[in-house]
């Protein structure tokens, strides 16, 4: 949909709301130029988690290790 920025003031609430509601971008026209107003796709949870450093292997391993040597008191 477009509309002008005229339009865009008097309703900015409303238009918002419905972008968010539809997921619908809305081209928005100024000076004879566009913009557009488009909802932010929506990731998983899982993929706004942070990746972190881990161990590879089989974490049964890390039990019989023979950490003496590494310890220091």
């Amino acid at each position: 949909m477009v509309i002008s920025s005229t339009k865009l003031r008097e309703n900015i609430y409303q238009i918002l709301d419905e972008v968010l509601k539809t997921g619908q971008s809305i081209e928005v026209r100024r000076k004879g130029r566009f913009l557009r107003i488009v909802p932010e796709a929506e990731g998983s949870r899982m993929a706004k988690l942070r990746r972190r450093p881990t161990i590879k292997g089989n974490a049964g391993d890390l039990v019989h290790m023979d950490w003496s040597g590494e310890w220091k008191p």
